[in-house]
């Protein structure tokens, strides 16, 4: 984990207005700058980052952070990768205690040596006119094949000794390029007589490569195997290429090979991604959901298609939002994206994708597939189904539809429905106010709100705040809580990184709307003060009024208790301290 007092220095030392200015063109707006937000559609500017405060907020989709976030959102990068990123832009040096897999302790540079083994690769093409050959044979250009770094690993068992200094050098083994026999003997290339497609992360570094026979062999495809700069479950291959064109299509498509991905820029549809032979994985679809609110999975018609589609539906479900959209095509059973593609053109490609399934009629449709609906029992069985993958779902009016839909659609009662919803709503109607309640809370959310606010814009004031003055029953009281605690182990720590501190929280959204708040404050730090302080107070007030009350109708009050009275009448000033206090309190005593 990276220190907190890392990040602090390291969001001090850059601007956040010059950071977003790489990728996104700002226009200055009064104190703050503002754009069309890059991470939705929309006309009118409602992005808004402010060089004071070093955050950005746009008031349209909600999206919200500093610096840090804003290259994970944007570019796509794993959080470590974008404080690295940060780092180097300003000489940081990244703390020692991180995972060296970049350079080990003592050796070589794991990425030169991918760099160093993908230029051989390319070098090799140049110089092999049957590799050549099979690629114009499958209609790629040497433009295309230049973008993609695409390369040739030629036949025999050790080419890359010429290559490097040392070919036993352990590193090589390590980043995959080798193998070592099991029962000894000397080692060998991994990669001989295939195509080579370098994989690169989000920086554009060689990380990997997946190798294609050019005729007959198995296996047909293979990869490099995990290593310390490769996990197959975190990749997609294509994305540092497609990155640009999935912003300007405002989708991307995942399909299964590199070459579905290289043919499909080739014919202009160059927002494909692809899975690296594994299946989708929730990192996969978190990742590209930070760079666009469409994916579309493209899978073959037949039952292993299908079979894929689910597990991406499943492991989305988590991950979805209501402002997003996840979508399916399947294509004609004897096409894959390559062949469809190069056989019907870019056109007809992108008319198929008209025809795209939502999740929802996918999820529908598969669930009730599967059951007898004519039958009680088949009914019983699409509840007991439906139930587990709901509760799953984070995009709530997503989910209240999808139980509306198989409600409708599954000739389900009005009790079958209830049994759909009770268990999803029952936790968060429990934990709901009722109207009256709600009511009666109101005024205190508000000040619970506005120490929040407070605290954000100035940590220090932590100290001053007692945990034993909230009534932690809600969402804001528990953040505020939360926050103190932080803010009083962390006494330097500064808002942006009290916010980032509890992203992935149930207190993410509060706080990020409540930073976002403090675009339109005005207020100094000693203005801020005096407004926490007031907060504060009347917070007080109305815990010593709920605790008079409380004594005041008890039945048989100690003398301690009668004393805590009188204190608390003299705190409210209510009335002067003298010892007619004492008939006034035992008048107040409730009669039984």
């Amino acid at each position: 984990m990276i220190p907190d007092s890392f990040k602090q220095e390291l969001l001090h030392r850059v601007d956040i207005v010059g950071v977003i200015e790489r990728y996104v063109p700002l226009k200055k707006g009064g104190a703050n700058y503002l754009a069309c937000c890059p991470f939705h559609t929309e006309k009118t500017p409602s992005f808004t980052v402010s060089p004071t405060k070093q955050f950005y907020h746009c008031f349209g989709c909600g999206a919200h952070g500093n610096a840090i976030s804003f290259l994970i959102e944007y570019q796509g990068l794993g959080y470590v990768e974008a404080v690295r990123d940060l780092a180097e832009s300003v000489g940081m040096k990244m703390p020692e205690f991180e995972p060296r897999t970049k350079k080990p302790e003592g050796g070589p540079d794991l990425y030169e040596i991918m760099e160093r083994a993908g230029n051989y690769y390319r070098e090799q093409l140049k110089g092999t006119p049957r590799a050549i050959e099979y690629l114009k044979g499958r209609g790629l250009t040497g433009k295309i094949a230049a973008r993609f770094g695409i390369g040739y690993a030629p036949d025999g068992w050790q080419n890359l000794e010429s290559v490097f200094p040392s070919y036993a050098d352990k590193a090589l083994k390590d980043v995959g390029l080798v193998i070592d026999p099991e029962g000894g003997g000397r080692r060998y290339d991994r990669f001989r007589d295939r195509i080579i497609f370098p994989i690169l992360d989000q920086r554009g570094s060689v990380i990997a490569f997946g190798g294609r026979v050019l005729g007959e062999g198995e296996p047909k495809y293979l990869n490099s195997p995990e290593t310390p700069l490769f996990e197959k479950g975190r990749e997609l291959y294509g994305l540092a290429q497609a990155r640009s064109a999935i912003r300007a299509a405002g989708r991307v498509i995942v399909v299964e090979g590199y070459m579905d991905v290289v043919a499909l820029a080739q014919h202009g549809v160059e927002y494909a991604v692809a899975t690296l032979g594994t299946a989708t994985s929730a990192t996969h679809v978190q990742k590209l959901l930070r760079q666009t609110d469409e994916v579309v999975f493209c899978f073959d018609g037949d039952a292993a298609g299908r079979k894929a589609a689910w597990h991406a539906l499943e492991v989305s479900l988590p991950h979805l939002a209501d402002n997003k959209a996840m979508r399916f095509l399947f294509l004609p059973p004897e096409h894959d994206p390559d062949s469809y593609v190069r056989e019907k053109g870019k056109e007809a490609f992108e008319k198929m994708l008209e025809t795209t399934r939502p999740l929802s009629e996918f999820f529908v449709e598969e669930l009730m597939g599967r059951v007898e609906l004519k039958t009680y029992e088949g009914r019983a069985q699409l509840v007991h189904e439906a139930k587990p993958l709901l509760k799953q779902i984070s995009a709530r009016t997503l989910q209240r539809q999808l139980i509306q839909m198989i409600a409708a659609t599954g000739y389900l009662d009005q009790g079958h429905a209830a049994q759909l919803t009770e268990e999803l709503t029952h936790t968060r109607l429990a934990a709901r106010p009722s109207g009256l309640d709600r009511g009666a809370q109101a005024p205190e959310l508000r000040l619970v709100r506005n120490l929040l606010q407070c605290l954000i814009s100035n940590p220090a004031l932590a100290r001053e705040l007692s945990a034993e003055l909230l009534d932690q029953g809600s969402l804001e009281a528990r953040a505020l809580v939360a926050v103190t605690e932080f803010c009083r182990e962390n006494p330097e720590v500064e808002g942006n990184i009290v916010v980032d501190h509890f992203q992935g929280t149930e207190f993410r959204n509060l706080l990020e709307s409540g930073q976002a708040a403090l675009l339109d404050t005005k207020l100094e730090t000693e203005h801020m003060e005096v407004d926490f302080r007031g907060a504060l107070e009347r917070l007080r007030d109305k815990r010593r009024k709920q605790r008079f009350e409380a004594l005041r109708v008890k039945q048989d009050r100690s003398p301690e208790e009668e004393t805590e009275m009188l204190r608390l009448l003299r705190e409210r000033n209510q009335v002067p301290a003298s010892p007619s206090n004492n008939a006034i309190i035992s008048g107040s005593r409730s009669t039984p």
